[in-house]
């Protein structure tokens, strides 16, 4: 490309290959994307479904119930 040629911003020149499955680490696939894998698509609903993963929530205050 030219160093006057306007930058392409479309994102038409990224893939799914350019992002990382979050399980393991290697490029992320389009037909199980944002994973690898189907095996890590499935190791990650099961940290789900087994309670690995939990949204941090503060306790909630008795004092508003009264």
């Amino acid at each position: 490309m030219p160093p006057d040629a306007p930058a392409d911003r479309s994102g038409a020149g990224k893939t799914a290959a350019a992002k990382r499955c979050p399980v393991c680490g290697k490029p992320a696939t389009a037909e199980s994307r944002p994973f690898c894998s189907e095996r890590c698509r499935d190791v990650d609903l099961n940290r789900w479904l087994s309670g690995a993963y939990k949204i941090p929530a503060a306790p909630a205050d008795d004092d508003e119930d009264n």
